[in-house]
């Protein structure tokens, strides 16, 4: 049975639904709950359509934070609202790829191999503390990330629609954590730093009596896909096609014109993958901001985000302390803005 279609008030009160809901149990971090809701709503295109089939899904987002500041209860909360199939995976040293893909078991009654499905069969999957396992265990998460499937020895199996991976982990000077391949890397179409609380918000959280709240469902899995159909509809001119590539080209040293901060702290710049998941990013933010065209504004909004996980700085940059943020800050500065 098909579902009714939203009209784009009916989707922004399921938005603003949700985002109240977060906020029974998260206080605080209004920009951070936007923009994870910015990537589950941003379309992105990750191969060719086959049949009737089109291959396209939501933004994977990657949250990076100290311990302690409700990465995992924020997670655990969006899910919440959504009327989907929701797993969680605590990543530790000791992990293997078979314990989030699955694996093959023989059945002794049949006297045959079975499947038996891991937890990476979900809608929403929260990848805690995804920088705890080496990365031959991260590197399961490859191909379900991009292709949306998961291959188990000579099957594979397609994931359902909607299929959104939340990750976090700790910053890579805590103890105990691994770096994440590039190549993981560049599957989240977004990496967002969760910062501290404010005082207020920080007192705010004492007085209130978490263990009362309650968080209820307010979407299902076909609304999200409904909505993230009709943020992709938002209409993108060229110049703000060629403002998106320049930015990713100012990223690179293979450019000749690159800021000198570029050359002497970037090894390797955005991939054309981030191209795809800036603009699908940014036709997201112009529809949680009503309009239906893209802006150079929103671009700018979720570049940071969409971008600096992205770059590999050199040893120079390390050393100096130049974070990847502080070099996206400086492109965005000088690209010319159309």
């Amino acid at each position: 049975m098909q579902q009714q279609a939203l009209t784009q008030e009916q989707a922004w009160e399921i938005i603003h639904q949700i985002e109240e809901q977060v906020h029974r149990v998260v206080i605080g971090q209004d920009e951070l709950v936007r923009k994870i809701l910015i990537g589950l709503f941003a379309r992105i295109a990750y191969s060719f359509r086959r049949g009737e089939e089109e291959k396209a899904g939501s933004g994977h987002i990657l949250l990076e934070g100290v311990p302690g500041l409700a990465k995992t209860l924020l997670i655990s909360a969006i899910a919440n609202t959504i009327h989907a199939r929701f797993q969680r995976i605590q990543f530790t040293p000791d992990m293997l790829p078979a314990d989030i893909l699955g694996t093959r078991i023989f059945d002794s009654r049949m006297a045959e191999f079975r499947v038996e499905k891991g937890p990476i069969f979900a809608n929403i999957v929260l990848a805690d503390e995804i920088n705890r396992a080496p990365q031959k265990t991260q590197s399961a998460l490859l191909e379900a990330m991009q292709e949306r499937q998961v291959t188990i020895g000579e099957h594979t199996f397609p994931l359902e629609d909607p299929f959104w991976v939340l990750a976090t982990q700790n910053p890579v000077e805590q103890e105990g954590v691994f770096s994440l391949p590039e190549a993981q890397l560049d599957r989240f179409a977004m990496m967002l730093r969760v910062h501290y609380p404010t005082p207020e918000h920080e007192f705010n959280m004492l007085a209130a009596s978490l263990e009362k709240a309650q968080v209820d469902s307010v979407a299902a899995p076909q609304t999200v896909v409904q909505i993230r159909q009709m943020a992709s509809q938002v209409h993108v001119d060229d110049k703000v096609r060629r403002y998106i590539v320049a930015l990713g080209q100012a990223t690179r040293t293979s450019n000749q014109d690159a800021l000198p901060i570029v050359h002497e702290m970037v090894q390797h710049g955005a991939s054309p993958r981030s191209y795809q998941h800036l603009l699908a990013l940014s036709r997201a933010v112009a529809f949680f901001r009503g309009r239906d065209y893209v802006l150079p504004s929103d671009v700018k909004y979720i570049s940071v985000d969409a971008i600096h996980h992205r770059l590999v700085r050199t040893i120079r940059a390390e050393v100096e302390n130049i974070g990847s943020d502080e070099i996206v800050d400086e492109v965005l500065r000088h690209t010319t803005i159309p």
